[in-house]
C-alpha cells in the first residue's frame, strides 16, 4: 500500500474516531449540565420592592422663577446596588436574601426629589440633568448611605444620608452645601416593612432637600439682585 493510500484509509478511520469523540463529549456535557441543575436545586424566587413615596410640599417654601436640573446622585457600588443593604452591626454590611429593589437607590432619590419639586408648584421648571433644557441652578447629590441599620436595636431603621450641593450654572459656584440624614425605624424585621420604612425616609429627606434647595436658591438670587 502506497503512502497516499495509507493516508486515505487513515483519514476515514480518523473521521469515524472524531465523530465518536464528539458524541461522547456532547453526552458528557449534557451530564455535567444536568448534574449542575440537580446540585443547584430549584431557583428561589426574588421579591422586588418598589417603596411608595409620599412627599408633601411645605406651603412656606419660597416661590422660585428660576429653573433647576437634578444630577444623577453619585454613590458607591455597595450603596447603589439593587440588593437591599442591611447593617446588623456597625462594622458589618450584608444584604437581604431573595429581595431586590425595583430601581437603584440613586434613581429612587432622584425620582423623589423631582416629584416633590414638581408637585410643589413653587419652581419655574425642574428637570433631570442631561435633558437638554437649560437650567439656572444644578443640584449635585452624593448618596452616602441607603441601608437598614440596626444600630444596636431590635429592629432596623431605614437610613438615608445625602450630601447636597446647589451650583449656580452661570459661574459654576457652589451656592450652598449641606448633609441630610433620615432614619425611620421599621415596624418589624420583615423585609416588606423595612421597604415601607424606606418609602417614608425617602419622602422625608426629599422634602427636606427640596425646601432647602428652594430657600438657598432664593437667598442667592436676592443677593445677586441686591443694589
Amino acid at each position: 500500500m502506497s503512502f497516499g493510500a495509507r493516508a486515505r484509509a487513515g483519514t476515514g478511520n480518523r473521521e469515524q474516531g472524531m465523530g465518536a469523540v464528539r458524541w461522547l463529549a456532547a453526552l458528557s456535557l449534557a451530564a455535567v449540565v444536568g448534574g449542575c441543575s440537580v446540585l443547584g436545586g430549584p431557583k428561589e424566587s426574588v421579591t422586588i420592592y418598589a417603596p411608595l413615596v409620599r412627599v408633601a410640599a411645605d406651603p412656606g417654601w419660597p416661590q422660585a422663577d428660576w429653573q433647576l436640573s437634578i444630577g444623577q446622585p453619585n454613590a458607591s457600588r455597595m450603596t447603589d446596588g439593587l440588593r437591599i443593604a442591611v447593617r446588623p452591626t456597625p462594622g458589618e454590611m450584608q444584604v437581604y436574601k431573595n429581595a431586590s429593589w425595583a430601581r437603584r437607590p440613586s434613581e429612587q432619590l432622584q425620582d423623589a426629589l423631582l416629584q416633590v419639586l414638581e408637585d410643589s408648584g413653587r419652581i419655574g421648571a425642574v428637570v433631570r440633568q442631561g435633558s437638554g433644557i437649560a437650567a439656572d441652578y444644578r443640584l449635585e447629590l452624593d448618596l452616602r448611605r441607603f441601608e437598614a441599620d440596626y444600630a444596636g436595636g431590635a429592629v432596623p431603621a431605614a437610613t438615608i444620608e445625602v450630601n447636597a450641593k446647589l451650583v449656580h450654572a452661570g459661574d459654576r459656584a457652589v451656592v450652598a452645601s449641606r448633609t441630610f440624614v433620615r432614619a425611620v425605624p421599621a415596624s418589624g424585621t420583615e423585609v416588606a416593612v423595612v421597604a415601607e420604612a424606606f418609602g417614608q425616609a425617602l419622602g422625608a429627606i426629599a422634602s427636606e432637600i427640596g425646601g432647602w434647595t428652594l430657600g438657598s436658591g432664593a437667598a442667592h438670587e436676592q443677593a445677586e439682585n441686591a443694589p
